[in-house]
């Protein structure tokens, strides 16, 4: 089945489910454009006051997907990463509240598009890791400018630089996540929370939300102008060939 994105609106909220079980919700450029949109029409709509963002088949996105991760030359790698600073922009920057409803894994681009939003609920379940450097990459889509803002720069680099997975109860200790519920719970829990969102001034929030993306421009930038290069790296194509080949990579620093 392609991957989509289902869309339902509960009252003044818009639910916004990512749908590719058979890739456990992989984030392909179809899908991430097709949320991208979904995010401005939200943002646009005068009914709509928040925006909840979940997965399907208990698990919120195992990342980006390396089956339709192939950047032949610089430009290429370049343009890719502007369509995602887009995306990124559009959900730190957008005026409306977003919370993330997490079960099971948000891994590599599952994580910084969960991190991309104002509150995360996770159940007891969920688990988190980057997971970049597995396959060769740096971690993007915003990702080293919400984690640090969250968990402080020293946790940052454990998961960063060192591969830490946090559990869901770790992650409600260091701030990670905003609310921990049970197992199976955090959709209802997170939609219960961007009811009260009818409860705030929109102005105030979209300003909030303008002032706390402080920063991100020029991250995004120097964020994009790497990766383009990694794409190109010996080591992103062994990273990629072992993960497919589900082995053990060997990096050579190239």
């Amino acid at each position: 089945m392609e991957a989509r994105l289902i869309q339902e609106t509960h009252g003044s909220v818009r639910l916004l489910r990512l749908d590719n079980p058979a890739r456990r919700n992989a984030l392909s450029r179809a899908l991430r454009a097709e949320l991208h949109v979904a995010l401005q029409q939200a943002d646009e709509d005068p009914a709509i006051r928040s925006v909840v963002l979940t997965g399907s088949a208990e698990v919120f996105s195992a990342g980006g997907d390396l089956s339709d991760m192939n950047v032949g030359d610089l430009n290429a790698g370049r343009v890719r990463m502007q369509k995602n600073a887009e995306l990124v922009r559009q959900m730190l920057r957008m005026n409306k509240p977003l919370i993330a409803a997490i079960e099971g894994w948000a891994v590599g681009a599952g994580l910084s598009v969960a991190l991309a939003c104002d509150s995360l609920v996770c159940g007891a379940t969920a688990r988190f890791a980057a997971g970049f450097g597995k396959v060769g990459l740096l971690a993007d889509l915003g990702q080293l400018h919400t984690l640090p803002a969250r968990i402080g720069i020293g946790r940052a680099r454990q998961v960063l630089m060192f591969g830490q997975v946090i559990e869901a109860e770790e992650a409600l200790r260091i701030g990670l996540v905003d609310q921990l519920c049970a197992a199976g719970d955090a959709l209802s829990t997170a939609l219960a929370l961007a009811a009260r969102v009818e409860q705030q001034a929109p102005l105030p929030l979209a300003m909030t939300k303008a002032l706390l993306a402080d920063g991100l421009e020029l991250l995004l930038e120097r964020e994009g102008d790497f990766q383009a290069q990694l794409f190109l790296s010996a080591d992103h194509a062994e990273g990629k060939a072992a993960f497919l080949d589900k082995r053990s990579p060997s990096f050579k620093g190239q």
